[in-house]
């Protein structure tokens, strides 16, 4: 059964009571909470044969479930990893909808990333979700609501998930890396916005290595050590969603601290020496204009859209490179 996180005890508490279900719910909020586990869990309750507050994890139903052979449950996903949920996809969803359970009981659908569907894919999923045809129950899990089609949005039952307080991210990360150091997961969270799967995650992926080396490259850079096309080519193992996250925190932190002084605000240790001195020997037009650019790219990263990654961080860095200085 998927794991209850601690900062989902009220929000569990609230969808295992219910004694009716919506036919679809929208469980969304930031990546990296545990909405899928929760969706999960959910799913399990509403298919289980013998529920209380919680799966019975005995009957039939939840020992199909547990080894992915359940017959009325239906999990719609990217068929590759950032790509979009195409029409025929959820053409397969809507034929599954109008058949009848096989177990006699309810049938469910999980869709994540819901905002992953395609503009046909959605249009195609909307009579589904408005009637679904027997005792059919819809689970839509979102990082980013806002992307949905307000037709999709307003067919369902809004499920904010719960964000962990900083205290049961940080306990929750050292229960499962103890053999990082505080500094270490501290840095994580920051990265991840407190967000402790993401945090894991990014651990997983080797982040804080490859974090040490784009600051090392940014510092040789400003000091006109190495080149924007050298530090293009080194980084070519560095996903490029990290870089633009990475720049966009940092130009803002530079222009924040260009309108208040505010030394807190400069982030992570490992770039305040460098954003206080981009701040004080840069012009506020120019921090606008970087941020501007950068945000404007980061949305064509986020997109997907066909770059030249190595002419696309030379621009990038060419920017920052001539930021120190006059207009």
């Amino acid at each position: 059964m998927a794991e209850l996180y601690p900062w989902q005890a009220a929000a569990w508490q609230q969808l295992s009571s219910r004694t009716e279900h919506a036919h679809a719910y929208l469980l969304q909020g930031p990546q990296g909470i545990g909405k899928r586990a929760l969706a999960d869990r959910l799913m399990t309750l509403l298919l289980c044969k013998m529920p209380g507050h919680e799966p019975c994890g005995a009957c039939k139903s939840c020992h199909l479930l547990l080894a992915g052979s359940h017959p009325d449950h239906f999990v719609l996903q990217p068929e590759e990893a950032d790509k979009a949920i195409l029409v025929d996809q959820v053409r397969s969803l809507v034929s599954f909808v109008s058949q009848t359970a096989q177990l006699g009981g309810r049938k469910v659908i999980l869709i994540e990333p819901a905002e992953a569907m395609n503009l046909n894919a959605a249009n195609a999923l909307l009579k589904s979700l408005e009637e679904p045809s027997g005792n059919t129950v819809m689970l839509l899990v979102s990082h980013q609501p806002s992307r949905l089609l307000p037709t999709i949005r307003s067919r369902c039952v809004q499920q904010p998930c719960p964000l962990p307080t900083s205290a049961q991210a940080g306990e929750w990360l050292a229960h499962t890396l103890p053999d990082v150091d505080t500094a270490a997961r501290e840095a994580l969270l920051a990265l991840a916005n407190d967000s402790p799967l993401a945090a894991r995650r990014l651990h997983d992926q080797g982040a804080l290595a490859q974090r040490a080396l784009v600051v090392e490259g940014v510092k040789r850079l400003l000091k006109q050590q190495q080149s924007p096309t050298e530090l293009a080519e080194g980084w070519k193992q560095v996903p490029l969603l990290w870089l633009f996250d990475w720049f966009t925190d940092w130009s803002q932190r530079v222009l924040r601290y260009q309108l208040t002084l505010d030394e807190s605000g400069l982030g992570l240790s490992d770039m305040r020496k460098v954003l206080q001195y981009l701040a004080q020997k840069s012009t506020m037009a120019k921090v606008i204009a970087l941020q501007d650019w950068t945000l404007q790219h980061r949305q064509k990263v986020l997109a997907k859209a066909n770059l030249n990654r190595v002419l696309l961080l030379e621009s990038l860095l060419g920017l920052w490179m001539t930021l120190p200085g006059p207009s």
